[in-house]
């Protein structure tokens, strides 16, 4: 279901030949950042709030760098590094957030992310996020077939921190069991991997939140919208992106009627 990634090996080669595709380097962005992160986890006596400041530098230090190597012209929008407003009078803007899901991160738990995505024009055009805990990495070129399973309830992931009031109601609309979770990356990623059927949101993100997610959601062919079913924008002067829909698209579609009625 999820495609081999790239090995530290298989980019630096693809780079140096000149030919590493978009869609293969933010693949290896990823996935590299995610084993930088694991081995920090691994072999620091860091913890809590300090690990997480120093993790965070990390990932984002190891992707600027090799985004400055290899697409110099791009610009890019990090959450751990300074906005360069530059970035509005560029067409294509790569969207990172090293560490998604710090908290989770931090604690030793699994549900934390690596957010690479290229907008172009605004739309979020490709991204790759890795799940490095799981070992798990989802690209928007390289869908799968996914074997949805037919539950009795549906099931809706929601924050496990700051998880919306509406939540309830739509949950109780649909029938669906609500799970908490962290980091949207790792949401976002169960229900294209099937394991949930709805990622829902709101109450404040920023781009870097989901613009990778929503790229492989959108290459999957599922529902990657705001709550009212307007399409996601990006490279935007303010970075707010407050709300997300994620899902099957019946059941998106549900939820966007259920939210315009409210």
């Amino acid at each position: 279901m999820v495609n081999k990634p790239l090995t530290l090996i298989d980019g630096i080669a693809f780079a140096h030949q000149r030919r590493m595709t978009d869609e293969d380097l933010a693949a290896y962005l990823a996935e590299e950042a995610g084993r930088l992160l694991l081995a920090q986890r691994e072999g620091t006596a860091l913890e809590g709030a300090a690990l997480g400041r120093a993790a965070d530098r990390i990932a984002n230090a190891f992707i600027l760098d090799e985004l400055a190597r290899w697409r110099p012209d791009d610009a890019v929008l990090s959450e751990e590094s300074f906005d360069d407003r530059r970035r509005l009078g560029r067409a294509r803007v790569w969207v990172v957030d090293p560490l998604d899901g710090t908290r989770e991160y931090s604690e030793g738990r699994a549900d934390w992310a690596v957010h690479v995505a290229l907008a172009v024009d605004g739309a979020p055009a490709l991204g790759a996020v890795a799940v490095p805990a799981k070992g798990r990495l989802f690209r928007s070129d390289r869908p799968s077939a996914v074997a949805r399973e037919e539950r009795e309830r549906p099931i809706m992931l929601v924050s496990r921190t700051r998880p919306p009031a509406e939540a309830e109601g739509i949950a109780t609309m649909l029938g669906a069991e609500v799970r908490a979770m962290g980091s949207a990356g790792a949401k976002a990623m169960a229900v294209v991997a099937g394991e949930a059927d709805l990622y829902y949101h709101s109450g404040g993100q920023h781009e870097w939140d989901n613009c990778a997610p929503a790229a492989v959601a959108l290459g999957w062919e599922l529902q990657a919208t705001r709550v009212d079913g307007s399409p996601l924008c990006y490279n935007r002067p303010d970075t707010l992106l407050p709300d997300l829909i994620v899902a099957c698209p019946e059941l998106g579609a549900r939820v966007v009627r259920y939210c315009a009625g409210k």
